[in-house]
């Protein structure tokens, strides 16, 4: 059985989407869930300020939950059409921040994505932001391991 690809989207792909990336794919591994998470950014040209290929913060989230990853950490990916036609769920960081966006580049699938309410650096301390995506992951892998396989198609190709 093929695994379903699970979407994270945030602004820079970063900081917000990687650690969901990295954290589902961490607790996804520990069962057979049959789902992979990718993240993907709605904006990187909006992210002047990040160093290196992957925020510090995230980095220490995972630390902080017992999760090494990589050492050669990839840098941002710009969300492309083809990342949305393949993924099965599609979930953006931030709906106040990443609706917008999503509207002004791929305005046809702002349906299909799951809206957290999860802001960046300017409005809420890493902590309490990945504390919030820790908690929605465990409850989406949740949500998951109950749902039944769904093959969706679009049109706006």
């Amino acid at each position: 059985m093929a695994q379903k690809i699970l979407l994270f989207l945030c602004t820079g792909n970063y900081y917000r989407s990687r650690f969901a990336e990295l954290l589902f794919n961490h607790q996804s591994s520990r069962s057979d869930l049959g789902w992979i998470a990718v993240s993907r950014g709605l904006g990187l040209e909006l992210g002047g300020g990040n160093v290196g290929p992957i925020s510090r913060a995230t980095v220490e989230g995972l630390t902080e939950r017992g999760i090494t990853a990589s050492k050669e950490y990839r840098y941002p990916l710009a969300l492309e059409r083809s990342d949305l036609t393949v993924a099965s769920h599609i979930v953006a960081l931030d709906g106040n921040e990443h609706l917008p966006l999503l509207k002004r580049k791929f305005s046809s699938w702002a349906e299909r994505v799951e809206f957290w309410h999860v802001p960046d650096v300017d409005l809420a301390r890493p902590s309490e932001a990945l504390a919030q995506i820790d908690m929605n992951v465990r409850a989406l892998i949740q949500r998951l391991s109950r749902r039944p396989a769904v093959i969706s198609s679009h049109s706006d190709l």
